[in-house]
This record gives C-alpha cells, sequence and structure tokens, in this order.
C-alpha cells in the first residue's frame, strides 16, 4: 500500500504467469530424470548435488556459445 503496488497473483498450477522459469524448471526435470537418473537414485541428495555442480559448472550454455561456464569464464580471463 506504502509504494501503491498491487500483487497480482493468478489460481495455482497457472505456468503462463512466467513462462521463462517454467521452461527451465521443465528442462531441469528433464536433465534430472534422463540424465541423471533421478527416478531410479539412492540418493537424491547426492543427486541433486551432482546435477547442481553439473549446471553451474559444466553444463553448456546457449547464451555463453554453448560453452561450459567455466570454459567461457577462463576463456575471459577470469579463471
Amino acid at each position: 500500500e506504502k509504494y501503491n503496488i498491487i500483487r497480482s497473483m493468478s489460481r495455482g498450477g497457472t505456468p503462463t504467469d512466467n513462462p521463462v522459469i517454467e521452461s527451465l524448471n521443465g528442462w531441469i526435470k528433464e536433465e534430472l530424470f534422463v540424465d541423471f537418473g533421478l527416478a531410479t537414485s539412492t540418493d537424491v541428495i547426492e543427486t541433486l548435488n551432482t546435477y547442481v555442480e553439473y549446471f553451474n559448472n559444466r553444463r553448456p550454455a546457449a547464451a555463453l556459445q554453448y560453452k561450459s561456464p567455466v570454459q567461457y569464464k577462463i576463456e575471459q580471463g577470469f579463471g
């Protein structure tokens, strides 16, 4: 009220509210189940930790000319 901001929330399960994040979530879920075997994992926490390390350091990204974040940083002189 102080800043004249009105909260806008739709009903639950409405992915069109934030399609970028919903799309990213879809990619992450697919990679976790297909590439990292989440459905058959005996240690879900370890599988998730492995995926986070992969995503943040080794996964090629289109925004980085399909280089991993580490590779891109090194080429830019940061590593």
